[in-house]
């Protein structure tokens, strides 16, 4: 399958710091898309010719509302669907929503996801996300909500056989990896043998950061379009012969632990934890492929 959408991580800063992150955002972090780095994902996507929706996200997107703003008015030039990921931190009413979502509405998007959990609002907080999705159906927003649950009550009953089904479920890499497994129920790590979460050699979406990476899993890129052209990148890809997804694709997180015979724990929580716990220590052998450090939490 072609890859038929380009996801931009505006940005890694974020004004949370979610324990579930799994790109590490937060306030003090590094990283912003600059109009000149859209501008050349967009003319590059329109030259590969297979392209068809690109989101803006991050970190979070909002927090750079002028620069995504242009992004949307140019994606939609280019005839791109177009799509925007946000925490909703700057809904302080349905009223002030609105004034935000207005020249957003205007464009024209064809999806707008809000996180909308309790890693973002508790329950003893005002929740600005519902604020935001009320201001977004008012206005015929496309509008959907991303909600996070809690592991520990998701995957309490679970009897391991295989992927929990599990809405919203958390996926353990990242800042989730280090902070929500323990006491989570685990399984022996010979038992990951395969990825269920992205399918390497069907790849339809990547996700590119401000650096210029391109990720086909968040922590896993194929180049850096600051180095190569974007369009290069993509058309190049060989996920057999890439020296992290040819693992996987042969036999999950396991395989990737035996093929460079990775030091590892006897069980982790699910096959995000294992991938992410070995690729950790894979960095210093792949620098340029596990990157950037801000992914790994530095």
């Amino acid at each position: 399958m072609p890859i038929t959408g380009l996801h931009l991580l505006m940005t890694y800063q974020c004004n949370f710091e979610c324990d579930h992150c799994f790109v590490n955002s937060r306030p003090e972090a590094k990283g912003v898309m600059k109009i000149s780095d859209i501008k050349q994902i967009l003319e590059e996507a329109k030259s590969v010719g297979n392209i068809k929706k690109i989101y803006f996200e991050g970190g979070e997107p909002f927090l750079y509302y002028q620069t995504m703003l242009w992004g949307l008015r140019a994606a939609k030039d280019y005839d791109f669907k177009r799509g925007i990921v946000t925490n909703a931190y700057w809904a302080t009413s349905v009223e002030d929503a609105k004034e935000w979502l207005n020249p957003i509405s205007e464009i024209g998007i064809s999806d707008f996801s809000i996180s909308d959990d309790v890693y973002h609002y508790g329950e003893s907080e005002e929740n600005l996300a519902k604020y935001a999705y009320e201001a977004a159906k008012d206005l015929g927003l496309p509008v959907g909500k991303i909600t996070i649950e809690d592991p520990e009550k998701c995957l309490k009953q679970i009897e391991w056989k295989g992927k929990p089904v599990v809405e919203g479920r958390v996926l353990f890499k990242g800042r989730a990896a280090e902070k929500l497994v323990e006491g989570l129920p685990r399984k022996t790590w010979t038992e990951f043998d395969k990825c269920l979460d992205e399918d390497f050699s069907n790849q339809s979406r990547v996700h590119i950061d401000p650096f210029g990476y391109i990720h086909v899993c968040q922590g896993i890129t194929i180049g850096n379009m600051k180095q190569t052209p974007l369009h290069k990148l993509l058309t190049d890809f060989d996920p057999e012969a890439h020296p992290i997804c040819g693992p996987i694709l042969r036999g999950g997180p396991a395989e990737l632990v035996r093929e460079y015979r990775v030091k590892h724990e006897e069980k982790y929580v699910d096959e995000c934890h294992l991938c992410y716990s070995t690729r950790l220590n894979l960095r210093k052998k792949f620098p340029d492929v596990l990157a950037p450090n801000q992914i790994y939490g530095l």
